[in-house]
């Protein structure tokens, strides 16, 4: 019998300026894990206003 390592997957969610970071890092650390940063903005094409769009 072949031992398998689990995969866990940690969502952080929750409103602006609520310490979602902070506790990402802190878990991160904890758990020697990597952090994977998405936003809701991030997965709209040509949404051109309030997300940070670099110039051409």
């Amino acid at each position: 019998m072949q031992y398998m390592k689990k995969n866990y997957l940690i969502t952080i969610v929750g409103a602006t300026a609520i310490g979602k970071t902070a506790l990402s890092i802190e878990l991160a650390k904890q758990y020697k894990a990597e952090i994977i940063s998405s936003d809701s903005r991030q997965f709209y094409k040509e949404m051109n206003i309030g997300t940070a769009v670099p110039s051409e």
